[in-house]
């Protein structure tokens, strides 16, 4: 069965290692926005987005180049999945620069928004993405190395990176933090996860409150099941062609679904938005 946005089934598939690649994918995610009307929201401005080699991220800065930012992708090593995304970028007529490494990696954050902004020439916009998810049936599955190193990319890098960010936003800057459905309704085989992306959730609240005398917003995003790279290589083939079927839109959603809350929320259309949480879920109703 399909509809407008692709196959609510998809063939049965895994990959070996995280973050995923998107080359690999079948069907590939949508993430072009081909009927997205752009109007100059973002001319002129220069924005980082964490994970942007694919999926959401891709999607993202695709978007931003269409409403007229420059962009930079951090990315862990998916090269040639970075590279289609700057070659998409760059057809906006925007400019795309690409920085590969580890967001758990405190110093690389540093050094990775440094080069971003010494290149962009600024930075007025930062999309805190990147994520890593691990299904483990019990809590005693769950290593102290997982526990770790989830928190470490999910939570610790948003940290990171935005302290680093701010050293160069000014009034009218917009930080976007990427949350997710499982913030508030828990997921019994992605503890971790989920509690690391309820972390965001306390996060952005928190610091949109600390910044908002300084005119910076800070709002976040909550995507529910969304066709990503992360799903083939978090789940089981059975369950990647069942992805998103227990939605009330019974499907996934595709990236290009979820980018212009990203587009909003960077705007002045939400200049009196902050430490607000946008739903883009196929109709699962949550709280928060």
């Amino acid at each position: 069965m399909s509809d407008s946005k692709g196959s609510r089934q998809r063939p049965p598939q895994e990959q070996e290692r995280q973050p995923g690649r998107e080359s690999q994918m079948d069907p590939p995610p949508r993430y072009a926005g081909e009927g997205y009307r752009p109007g100059g929201k973002l001319e002129g401005k220069k924005a980082i987005i964490t994970g942007g080699d694919s999926g959401i991220g891709r999607s993202v800065a695709i978007h931003f180049a269409k409403e007229g930012a420059d962009v930079a992708i951090l990315y862990l090593d998916e090269s040639e999945d970075a590279d289609l995304t700057a070659e998409l970028v760059e057809k906006q007529g925007r400019r795309c620069v690409k920085v590969a490494g580890d967001i758990g990696d405190p110093a690389f954050c540093r050094e990775a928004i440094d080069r971003a902004v010494r290149e962009l020439g600024g930075l007025d916009v930062l999309v805190n993405n990147a994520a890593e998810q691990h299904v483990a049936e019990r809590l005693q599955d769950i290593s102290d190395e997982q526990m770790e190193r989830t928190f470490r990319t999910n939570i610790f890098s948003i940290f990171y990176l935005t302290k680093a960010a701010l050293d160069h936003m000014k009034e009218g800057a917009s930080i976007i933090n990427t949350t997710s459905i499982t913030a508030f309704r828990g997921n019994p085989m992605l503890m971790d996860y989920a509690s690391t992306k309820g972390a965001i959730l306390a996060f952005t609240r928190s610091l949109a409150t600390n910044l908002a005398d300084q005119g910076i917003r800070v709002n976040g995003v909550a995507p529910g099941p969304i066709w990503t790279p992360l799903i083939p290589a978090s789940f089981d083939a059975d369950k990647v062609a069942r992805f998103g079927s227990d939605q009330p839109m019974k499907r996934a959603g595709q990236p290009e679904e979820v980018a212009p809350a990203y587009v909003y929320l960077a705007s002045q259309d939400a200049s009196y938005v902050t430490g607000q949480t946008i739903h883009v879920n196929g109709g699962d109703i949550v709280g928060g």
